[in-house]
């Protein structure tokens, strides 16, 4: 399961119904117009056109998968734990610095760093209290640590 919040959510299925409806036709259209100049071996806008066609339909792939295997966060005015859709400040090493937790999707109008929370770091996160120590491992191994200093919803 892949959590986000409801905002997150229904930005998605709005983005998915306008790509199989409205973008596909037009991507279809523009194929048929191509298609009727002539010789598709050396088509550029017959080429590009199919090149939109195949992004579009990993798109929607990506999306419909993303919204099969949703769970939903709420909003709640209980904020005394990390989730997803919080910017997070913590301490690592002595430094201090803002991170956002959560997707791309979620972080639509934020220009923090986005740490997933399907990532190591961001499952050592999730969850946790204001003042709490988190560690996790990096892909080498490597062990991290760091405090949780505050959240806050954006």
């Amino acid at each position: 399961m892949e959590q986000m919040t409801q905002e997150t959510f229904d930005r998605l299925t709005a983005e998915l119904e306008e790509l199989t409806t409205t973008v596909r036709d037009e991507i279809t259209e523009r194929i048929e117009i191509a298609r009727d100049h002539g010789d598709l071996k050396e088509n550029a806008e017959y080429h590009a056109a199919k090149d939109e066609q195949g992004m579009n339909e990993d798109r929607i792939r990506v999306i419909q998968a993303r919204l099969d295997n949703a769970e939903i966060v709420e909003d709640s005015a209980d904020t005394s734990l990390a989730r997803v859709g919080m910017a997070v400040t913590i301490k690592e090493d002595g430094e201090t610095y803002d991170i956002f937790l959560g997707s791309l999707e979620d972080a639509a109008d934020t220009d923090l760093e986005i740490v997933s929370v399907t990532s190591p770091m961001g499952r050592a996160i999730n969850g946790s209290k204001e003042g709490a120590k988190v560690t996790w491992a990096g892909p080498t191994g490597t062990k991290f640590e760091a405090e949780v200093m505050s959240f806050r919803q954006v």
